[in-house]
């Protein structure tokens, strides 16, 4: 059983709260670890976990690991805080917000440090299955996608894994053009829940073309509205020589040259098995996340990623490369300076590429 701290208590840091009740025979969640004693005790009352204001305790009561689930401004400083005392770390997204905080996060690994991020949206079961397509090689190799599903760098994530980049030993330079477009839309959902009094807002949609030196391109379309709300689609396509995976199904070429199609069932992933409850199960059956990204797919995600962080920290593979985390976040600051300069971004030298 795995042993681990939660630092933070926002909304973030309740889906691995909620993780660690739902499988007490894998998961021992020690503490969580609030800014003043008024937070840990409402948390403490709301929710029933085990929390602090104390940083002491925590070390203390010696965890595995520590989950960081802060807000995005502090993610990097307290993760490398933590891993600075020695303990292994899984933090969320992104890895860091500037160029520099990635380059450091990368010494500190280099260094011996356990840092793990936690990217999740490559472990939604419909999303795995068709990776798992293209992994093999069933529309042949992939060389554009399509991506109008998730935001900044977990697109980056999903472009480069669609796209199989994650596999190069050096990761390909790359140029970005991105534009913002502002349009009103009517707002129906919420984390709160569903929104009915005809609230209309207006939102940007960012488009971005990504040209990677290797031939490989992607194009990026996200709305800010797109992850709550019953009006805008989501939508995943990646093309290859012998076919396509569009959405929920597969279109390609058998070794006859004749035209099939796979639809895709969402399922637990291989070897995470022992997360799937009754009620997982009941859920699976109708798992869609092109239509929404339900907390339970967040949430199964989010599990399989703290096993393999167990694993991890016994001499396990990274329940996601380091390397990776960094790159997505890299990208997404290319993107983001092409949206505010309005001109082409190159890639430039990186340590861990």
């Amino acid at each position: 059983m795995a042993g681990f701290v939660i630092v933070g208590s926002g909304w973030r840091a309740r889906f691995f709260m909620r993780i660690a009740s739902r499988f007490p025979g894998l998961f021992d969640l020690k503490y969580v670890l609030c800014r003043s004693r008024e937070k840990a005790e409402l948390l403490s009352s709301e929710l029933g976990v085990r929390t602090t204001f104390s940083e002491s305790e925590c070390v203390e009561a010696r965890p595995d690991f520590v989950v960081v689930a802060v807000s995005k401004r502090d993610n990097f400083a307290v993760a490398a805080h933590w891993a600075s005392l020695g303990l292994p770390v899984l933090m969320e997204t992104p890895a860091g917000s500037d160029f520099e905080e990635l380059c450091k996060l990368w010494e500190m690994h280099e260094s011996g440090a356990k840092i793990a991020v936690a990217e999740q949206y490559f472990r939604y079961p419909l999303i795995a299955s068709g990776l798992r397509a293209l992994d093999g090689g069933l529309i042949g190799e992939p060389d554009c996608a399509e991506l109008s599903l998730v935001h900044d760098y977990h697109a980056a994530s999903l472009i480069r894994r669609t796209l199989g980049l994650h596999k190069l030993q050096k990761l390909p330079e790359f140029t970005v053009n991105a534009r913002e477009y502002v349009y009103p839309v009517e707002e129906t959902d919420s984390r709160g829940g569903p929104i009915k009094d005809g609230t209309v807002k207006k939102r940007g949609r960012v488009r971005a073309d990504i040209d990677f030196d290797n031939g490989k391109s992607a194009f990026y379309d996200f709305d800010g509205v797109q992850y709550h709300t019953a009006i805008r689609a989501r939508h995943i396509n990646v093309r290859g020589v012998r076919g396509e995976w569009n959405d929920t199904v597969i279109r390609y070429v058998d070794g006859d040259h004749e035209p099939e199609l796979l639809e895709l069932r969402a399922g637990a992933v291989p070897g995470y098995e022992s997360l799937m409850t009754p009620e997982l199960e009941e859920i699976a059956a109708k798992w869609n996340p092109f239509v929404h990204m339900e907390n339970a797919q967040d949430e199964y995600a989010i599990s399989t990623l703290l096993l393999d962080m167990a694993a991890y920290i016994n001499g396990g593979r990274e329940p996601y490369p380091l390397r990776e985390a960094l790159e997505d976040a890299y990208m997404w600051q290319m993107l983001t300076k092409a949206l505010e300069t309005c001109k082409t971004v190159s890639s430039g030298p990186r340590p861990w590429a």
